[in-house]
Order: structure tokens, then sequence, then C-alpha cells
């Protein structure tokens, strides 16, 4: 099952399947910016906090995408993710995948 999300989380990677295979949205912005708009059903996380949340990430099982305003703090919550053994992919701004996604 992992070599399967490894192939969408590729280079180019396809956000819509990685979507339909089960992979969950965490939002790292703050619980303001999130209330001003994020993606339905995503998850906020602030980054600041996330390391508290990953014994519930790993429960899921599930591969994990992270988005915020610009990328830069989801870049970040990627090494904090794959340092626990967390299959996860930055999406960058939270509007910017929500219109990939469609």
């Amino acid at each position: 099952m992992l070599s399967f999300f490894k192939k969408l989380m590729g280079e180019s990677t396809d956000f819509k399947a990685l979507m339909e295979a089960g992979a969950v949205v965490v939002d790292v912005r703050t619980p303001g910016e999130y209330a001003g708009g994020h993606i339905a059903g995503s998850k906020n996380y602030p980054l600041d906090s996330l390391q508290q949340h990953i014994s519930t990430i790993k429960k899921w099982n599930k591969p994990v995408i992270t988005v915020c305003r610009s990328g830069a703090r989801s870049g970040m919550a990627i090494g904090v993710l794959k340092a626990a053994g967390i299959e996860a992919v930055n999406g960058g701004s939270w509007d910017g995948l929500q219109q990939k996604l469609g």
C-alpha cells in the first residue's frame, strides 16, 4: 500500500488521486486563519502544536497533505510528520490545493 502512495507523491503529485485514496488534509495555519476559509473536511493542527497531534495522525494510518497560507509552514510540517514516520506531502497554499482538487 505504501508503494502506491509513494507513486502518487512523486515529483508531480496527483493530489486528486491521493485524496481518492484516503489522504487527509492537515491545515497548519492558526485557528483564526482556518476560520477565514479552509478545505472542507480538513483538520486544523497549527504548526506550533503539530507535535502534540502526532499520535492522532498516526492512528489515521493514511497519508497526509499539509497546507497553509503560502506553502512555507506546510513545508516545515512535512519534516515533523516524516520524522514521526508519517507519509506526508506539501500541498502548498490551502486555496491553491482547493483549486487543484476542483
